[in-house]
């Protein structure tokens, strides 16, 4: 029962996560701009610059400039991750990494939790069916090897009769007798 509440919360947290990504996607995707150069941006406000999304608006020096896209984040000779801004003007680059790598961080380590939670419940707390079911077939088994075991023995003793080596007495230790 616990293992299918973590999985449920998992998928809740899982959903709830994707659904906050696409709205947050949804409200920050303009359609672009006109083709313009990123410099008629500069001296103008962030929100115009980024309505382009290949520009970048800088904090230092209100620069609208290009983004640079032969490199995943923007070198610092160019703008300083802390003042750079890209597709929203309210969170710079530090915060945007460092956003990214929580959030993959804890579903990294949620999955881990669950799946280890899961492997280890079901080897430590098995149903009572499970071990109903164990015990049935560790009893079935019993009987058989009983079976076989008095099959083997009937068996032997028509043999020992066949050629005269069964006594009949209860007591095994009686005297052989040769004639």
């Amino acid at each position: 029962m616990g293992a299918q509440r973590m999985r449920a919360l998992l998928g809740l947290v899982l959903f709830w996560s994707c659904a906050g990504m696409a709205e947050a996607l949804r409200v920050t995707a303009t359609p672009p701009a006109p083709a313009h150069a990123c410099s008629e941006f500069s001296q103008r406000s962030c929100e115009e610059c980024l309505k382009n999304v290949s520009c970048l608006w800088c904090f230092t020096n209100n620069t609208c400039i290009d983004y640079p896209v032969r490199s995943i984040l923007p070198p610092s000779s160019l703008c300083s991750l802390s003042n750079a801004r890209w597709g929203v003007c309210w969170i710079n680059f530090e915060a945007l990494i460092i956003a990214i790598a929580v959030v993959a961080g804890i579903i990294l380590v949620s999955i881990a939790v669950c799946c280890c939670y899961c492997c280890y419940c079901r080897k430590r707390f098995k149903r009572p069916d499970e071990e109903e079911q164990l015990a049935r077939k560790k009893e079935k088994r019993r009987l058989q090897s009983l079976q076989r075991k008095r099959d083997r023995k009937q068996k032997h003793d028509e043999i020992r009769k066949k050629y005269g080596l069964l006594q009949e007495s209860d007591n095994p230790y009686s005297r052989f007798e040769n004639e």
